[in-house]
């Protein structure tokens, strides 16, 4: 396995964990969130729009969060599967037209 390959593999592989920790993040704030919605239930109406419409931009905010960190996954799997493609075929002697640039 070429080193340029396994450095972009370790890259990846930090967002992905920078990416899972801010979802973790993201999702103790929105239990903090709904603590507080409770609290603020009795007190102030206005209040508890206020922490809805927060709580919906972070769980937009999460989400976006968590299909990046599924779209870096998955392009891992493809570039394993493709290395391991790759190894089999010259195992077999056999290969497959690679354009380069």
């Amino acid at each position: 396995v070429p080193v340029d390959q396994v450095i972009k593999i370790e890259e990846s592989y930090k967002r992905v964990v920078a990416f899972e920790k801010a979802v973790k993040s993201w999702k103790n704030t929105v239990v903090q969130c709904v603590w507080q919605e409770t609290m603020d239930q009795r007190r102030n109406p206005y209040a508890i729009l206020k922490m809805q419409d927060t709580e919906e931009q972070e769980m937009a905010m999460a989400n976006k969060q968590l299909l990046i960190v599924r779209q870096a996954a998955l392009n891992q799997l493809f570039e394993k599967e493709q290395r391991q493609y790759q190894q089999e075929l010259n195992q077999m002697g056999k290969s497959f037209y690679v354009e380069r640039l």
